[in-house]
């Protein structure tokens, strides 16, 4: 596992055994940077499921001022934590939050994201349930731009409360979906 680009680019991450987690492949890391291209300087990232921390520091690389890590799990919270170490990222910078996904999602916010990333776990078909969770909470109203990836036989709806789809591709076992306050218009390239 590594980071593609930008500050931490071409850099080793730390290695482990866990079959409770796959990361987000360098393909699909590659399709949503480059739909971020020029938007991830300065953006304010969250990242929901983190895992490893694999997409968070791909956006903290790219050149994004801070991003919230959501994970419960203890050795994904202990494999962020020492990736994290291992670059040298601030804890400011990289923000770990050891909380269920949903229950974070029911919480109060004072201010938004630019972009959310979301990569429940591939055991559990969970992708909708986010969704919905996303749209019902007070995050829905700022107006990011939210990648979810979901495994191929999961349904997701176009509509989530005020976060309409903008594009959907297939990569494998998994799709990617890119979803938007309306209002906004996006697509996947």
């Amino acid at each position: 596992m590594r980071v593609i680009a930008g500050k931490y680019g071409s850099r080793r991450l730390v290695s482990f055994k866990a079959n409770h987690v796959r990361p987000t492949t360098d393909r699909i890391k590659e399709v949503i940077f480059n739909k971020l291209q020029g938007e991830i300087e300065g953006a304010r990232v969250l990242d929901l499921f983190s895992g490893t921390g694999n997409l968070a520091i791909e956006a903290l690389s790219r050149g994004a001022t801070e991003v919230i890590a959501v994970e419960k799990h203890p050795q994904s919270v202990d494999i962020i934590q020492k990736n994290r170490d291992l670059l040298g990222i601030a804890k400011q910078e990289l923000q770990i939050v050891k909380k269920d996904v949903l229950s974070y999602l029911k919480g109060e916010f004072d201010r938004g994201f630019d972009v959310v990333l979301i990569d429940p776990p591939f055991t559990e078909e969970m992708a909708d349930e986010v969704l919905k969770a996303y749209s019902q909470s007070q995050l829905a109203r700022f107006g990011a731009k939210i990648f979810i990836e979901a495994g191929r036989k999961e349904v997701l709806a176009d509509q989530y409360g005020a976060l309409s789809l903008a594009d959907r591709k297939n990569y494998g076992d998994k799709f990617l979906s890119l979803y938007y306050v309306s209002g906004q218009d996006l697509s996947v390239d």
